[in-house]
């Protein structure tokens, strides 16, 4: 009996999560006459792929799909690349100014997001910057940045300082063990951050749709919004869309997950 109230919490909190999700999927696949019916169908009997057809056909889809995932991976992998370096310093390194530094990255995590969307917009403006991608991803890259060096730099600590030691008697050099020896130890820290970073900057909405006046610029988020329209909502279409944004969060996610468990052993010295 002690079991029975934790799980059936589980499956509360479950389901409250779960249900959105699956909401979306129903109404995707649902025929637009049920999906506003009353009573609501819960449960179809019958789908349709129209929904998915009329997503995939409107103006300028794989344009979007190809500007979110350049501006979401080069983000991604310039923010892991300098955030790994500066983690290292950080953890392994004791210099003046080294507190002040941690701070000012807790600083910089706690500004609202929509604080920095003026100071953005002038930067960008004076340097001519505004209705380019190469500004979304400097956007994204400053953004996922702080999260990703206060997350790496408790990875970087908790591997022992020995096995680099025991690299460099072996005959490594500082580099060498590194790469041979520490990096692999961080793929777990490596993984998780990057999922966050992609989420973040495949998600985001605002600065997409004010910065970048040009449609064939504009990514996918922005892209869900014209299924709201003057005349009406398509349901059924921003659903399908939905889905559709999903999968390659989704995709990412099951490609790396596999080195988390993997990361947390591998390149480790036998005792």
């Amino acid at each position: 009996m002690r079991k029975v109230w934790p799980n059936a919490l589980g499956v509360v909190v479950i389901f409250f999560f779960a249900f959105p999700a699956y909401w979306m999927l129903r109404t995707a696949f649902l025929p637009t006459v049920d999906i506003q019916s009353d009573p609501p169908v819960f449960v179809p009997t019958d789908g349709t792929f129209d929904h998915f057809v009329t997503a995939v056909s409107r103006p300028g889809f794989w344009n979007y799909v190809r500007n979110s995932l350049f501006v979401t991976l080069v983000a991604v992998a310039l923010s892991t690349m300098v955030a790994l370096l500066a983690a290292v310093a950080v953890a392994r390194f004791r210099f003046r100014g080294r507190k002040a530094y941690l701070v000012l990255i807790l600083a910089v995590q706690l500004a609202p997001f929509e604080a920095l969307f003026i100071p953005y917009f002038l930067v960008f403006r004076q340097f001519d910057l505004l209705d380019k991608l190469p500004a979304l991803i400097l956007v994204y890259f400053v953004s996922i940045l702080p999260f990703t060096i206060w997350t790496l730099r408790g990875f970087v600590a908790a591997v022992p300082a020995e096995l680099e030691e025991a690299a460099l008697v072996d005959g490594c050099t500082r580099w060498q063990a590194f790469l041979r020896v520490v990096l692999p130890l961080l793929g777990p820290g490596l993984v998780a951050t990057s999922i966050f970073g992609f989420i973040t900057a495949w998600n985001e909405y605002l600065y997409a749709f004010v910065f970048m006046r040009n449609e064939d610029h504009y990514t996918l988020p922005v892209w869900l919004a014209t299924f709201r329209t003057a005349f009406g909502d398509d349901w059924g279409g921003a659903m399908a869309g939905s889905v559709l944004f999903t999968l390659p969060v989704l995709i990412f996610f099951l490609i790396v997950q596999r080195r988390m468990v993997g990361g947390l052993t591998a390149g480790a010295v036998k005792g």
